[in-house]
């Protein structure tokens, strides 16, 4: 009810929500608008742009590729992309003339596989606070998606990294150069590395890169934000596909799509008969692969680790209900899951409204654990 009213007074444009626990569908409702100014309702079908909520599935992705032996966890990314062997480490310093500039070294740990699931690879998206160094990964154009996968590594591979590969939990362009390693690794290009080792599998049949023109018409869109000069957030546009298949943010999905790999993971791997994952690959995934030693950057205080695609709630006291172990991650544009493995529960939440993301997260979390009486 609170999800609806605020769709009709335009606080956010419209939303879907679906709720499963223990292994039954609780809720599965759509509400407000697919696109208010076109006129039309959200539907149960209606399609999004999951943006970062991509990751989890490339690194589902890449876990059956570990699997099969094609990957190795442990290798360097230089193992698979040769340009990553001569890394350079950035350090922001004064310039001669007083402003901030870059000095590099040469880095002493081997960026590897894990680092890219982890997000310890040093790799920066260079808009989540301000350096010297993150400033060269926007006038990089790394934001940009006008590459193939190959270009954007080998742009990638030029740039310093914020800190050593190992050190730090950095959120950026990790996923994405995990994608370009997984097309080397699986010899075939990541839309279909993914719809052949996850999505089919899966029977996930509205989840992919480039939507269907047929489908088009099913892309939520976003209302105008007052963060964007009372305009609709410029997002990614299915009627023009990107050269750039990106890894960390490059998908569109539906609600009932991402339910059913959310489940698959709830299941230990497996979903309706068909296996994607043994236990021991979900159980390794689902772990807190921030040790001690690395600094956790900004999951700290929601008191959150990571693991290989997922952040990971490492006890009781987070900033937000929820048990402890349970994994969670969000999209750009306003998408977002969790899975409570302790209550059986798995939560989708889609919405197209980038101003609105965080307050939603935690409403809908506040909400689905308080209509919770036992």
């Amino acid at each position: 009810d609170r999800l609806a009213a605020d769709a009709e007074a335009g606080r956010i444009p419209g939303a879907v929500l679906a709720v499963e626990r223990d292994g039954q569908l609780v809720t599965l409702r759509a509400v407000g608008w697919q696109d208010r100014a076109a006129g039309t309702k959200m539907t149960e079908d209606s399609l999004f742009r999951l943006y970062s909520m991509t990751k989890p599935i490339v690194s589902v992705a890449a876990m059956r590729l570990i699997e099969d032996g094609r990957l190795l966890l442990a290798a360097p990314v230089s193992a698979y992309l040769p340009d990553f062997a001569r890394l350079e480490v950035g350090r922001e310093v004064a310039g001669a003339d007083g402003k901030p500039t870059v000095e590099t070294t040469p880095a002493t740990h081997k960026m590897t596989v894990r680092d890219l699931l982890r997000h310890t690879s040093g790799l920066t998206y260079g808009v989540f606070g301000k350096s010297a160094i993150k400033s060269r990964y926007l006038a990089a154009g790394t934001h940009l998606w006008t590459d193939t996968n190959e270009q954007y590594a080998a742009r990638l591979a030029k740039l310093p990294l914020v800190a050593e590969p190992g050190t730090l939990w950095e959120y950026g362009r990790s996923t994405d150069l995990l994608g370009r390693v997984l097309e080397v690794a699986a010899g075939k290009p990541l839309d279909e590395v993914v719809a052949g080792l996850v999505l089919k599998p899966l029977g996930m049949t509205e989840t992919f890169f480039h939507v269907p023109e047929a489908l088009r018409s099913r892309v939520a869109a976003a209302d105008p934000e007052a963060a964007f000069g009372n305009k609709p957030p410029e997002l990614l546009d299915p009627a023009r596909p990107d050269t750039f298949l990106s890894g960390g943010g490059g998908m569109y999905g539906s609600t009932r799509d991402y339910l059913r790999f959310l489940r698959m993971i709830l299941n230990g791997g497996e979903l309706e008969g068909t296996r994607i994952l043994s236990p021991a690959s979900v159980r390794l995934m689902t772990a807190d692969h921030l040790t001690p030693e690395i600094d956790t950057g900004g999951l700290a205080p929601l008191g959150y680790g990571f693991g290989l695609g997922f952040a990971v709630r490492r006890g009781e006291d987070g900033a937000w209900p929820g048990s402890t172990g349970d994994l969670y991650w969000g999209g750009y544009a306003g998408t977002y899951f969790w899975i409570d493995p302790r209550e059986k529960l798995l939560v989708v939440y889609m919405m197209q409204s980038v101003s609105q993301r965080e307050p939603y997260r935690l409403i809908v979390r506040q909400g689905v654990y308080g209509a919770m009486t036992r």
